[in-house]
């Protein structure tokens, strides 16, 4: 009697996976029928609650959400699930050993009802580039989710597979990693049938150990992906990457050889990308070839077009579909965003920053047409014992190209050797600086970490 009266509200349906001993304990299959209840919504902080959806109370280094359980349910939330005993005090509050676990866990549940291809993506720069250019292309044949914004992790993860619906016929998960094993338990959730690493670079060198490390980190994805028996998506002309995948059964692209999809990048140095794509058995003659003129900056990104060309056309999308998706794209978030302020023009590409995607930003810029061009840069993150000797490389960089002025930010730039530039702490001390200079018909790169905010500068400019 007293379990039925515990979880009447819930429905008769629930009765049979749920039992209580002083305790509302609740298995996955259950928790699985409660989120179909609550009509697929989860939440994981009551200020962005929707009312009737699971709560989740994730725990984190300077917060425990077991805290506010109790609130969620009086906001609204059907429930809340915790993993902290005392909490477990009431009605539509369940206990599990693992709330981040249980969610991982209902995560993949839910992913085995669905019958559609899977596509991870990861590697050390371009991640969320290529996966909105890949969404841009399918969603011109499928209904496609994608992951939203960068939401890449332990978490967003299963929160993005929990998004799916009846309707979606692809889906296209991001996976970022800063350390060893993180690829391959992002793959146990969200078990890709397909699989694509952008590139292998110095990312994230403290938390992987190394560059050797970096390599084993993000090659986990083709590991998962050999033992599953599945496919992976693979830029040829990248050797380090044929090398990690040597085993692998493999959809290929690039320019060197006759590939799956084949491109010709016709990208002007520092311009926006300009490119032309065919297929292993389709025209070879380029001047019969329809040209794509992109919205994206940077000789850098020729790759990443191509390799939602090369997704698309397996994936039989439309050719002159393919085009219009590429041509339409226009990148947002801080990413390769090529525009024009009231005074000056603007390359801001300030969402994250490491040695790899800096030197080549650098690079790019260089090449590009214009008369009075700034370079502002901010510091690389999580670069351990490896920080001074790659910043030093980046000013060493600067250093032999010929831009009218440079400005460095952050802690470990200042501590350098950066003599002829101007350097500031902060990226509050630059921003208080560009705003007594007045630049005019200037243009100016901008890129750094995340932690450093460097987009706030285009307020000044």
């Amino acid at each position: 009697m007293l379990l039925i009266n515990i979880f009447k509200p819930l429905g008769d349906k629930l009765k049979g996976f749920l039992f209580c001993a002083m305790l509302n304990v609740i298995t996955i299959e259950a928790l699985y029928q409660l989120y179909l209840r609550a009509g697929q919504q989860v939440c994981t902080d009551t200020r962005n609650l929707e009312k009737g959806s699971i709560f989740f109370a994730l725990k984190g280094g300077n917060f425990n959400a077991n805290n506010f359980a109790q609130k969620a349910v009086e906001l609204g939330c059907m429930v809340a699930i915790v993993d902290e005993e005392n909490y477990a005090n009431h009605t539509n509050i369940f206990f599990v050993k693992d709330v981040l676990k249980s969610l991982q866990a209902l995560a993949n549940h839910h992913r085995k009802q669905f019958n559609i291809p899977f596509l991870a993506i990861t590697g050390s720069n371009g991640k969320t580039t290529n996966k909105e250019l890949i969404m841009a292309v399918l969603s011109k044949k499928y209904h496609t989710l994608a992951t939203i914004g960068n939401l890449n992790n332990h978490i967003g993860v299963p929160l993005t597979i929990l998004r799916l619906r009846k309707e979606h016929q692809f889906a296209i998960i991001e996976m970022g990693a800063n350390h060893q094993g993180e690829i391959h338990e992002l793959c146990t959730i969200a078990d890709p049938d397909y699989g694509l690493i952008t590139n292998i670079g110095k990312a994230h060198l403290e938390g992987f150990g190394g560059i050797e490390g970096v390599k084993k980190g993000k090659s986990e994805m083709y590991r998962y992906i050999k033992a599953k028996g599945a496919k992976v998506f693979i830029n040829g002309d990248d050797e380090l990457l044929f090398q990690l995948a040597f085993d692998n059964d493999k959809i290929t692209y690039g320019c060197k050889k006759l590939y799956d999809t084949i491109g010709n990048d016709l990208t002007n140095s520092g311009d926006l990308v300009r490119l032309k794509f065919t297929t292993r058995y389709g025209e070879k003659d380029w001047n019969k070839i329809d040209l794509i003129e992109t919205q994206i900056i940077g000789t850098y990104n020729f790759i990443n077009c191509l390799a939602a060309a090369a997704v698309g056309n397996y994936f039989k999308v439309d050719a002159l579909m393919i085009k219009q998706a590429l041509e339409s794209y226009q990148p947002n978030m801080n990413r390769s965003q090529l525009f024009k302020t009231k005074s000056n023009t603007l390359i801001l590409d300030a969402y994250n920053a490491n040695p790899n995607s800096m030197q080549v930003a650098i690079e790019n810029f260089a090449g590009y047409k214009a008369q009075h061009k700034v370079v502002i840069l901010g510091d690389m993150f999580e670069l351990g014992d490896h920080s001074d000797i790659e910043h030093l490389r980046i000013i060493e960089q600067l250093k032999e190209l010929a831009f009218e002025e440079v400005i460095l930010v952050g802690e470990h730039f200042y501590k350098l050797n950066t003599k002829g530039f101007v350097t500031f702490k902060s990226t509050a001390e630059c921003r208080d600086y560009l705003g007594k200079q007045h630049y005019a018909e200037k243009t100016v790169l901008i890129k750094g970490s995340r932690g450093m905010k460097m987009e706030i500068l285009q307020e000044v400019l």
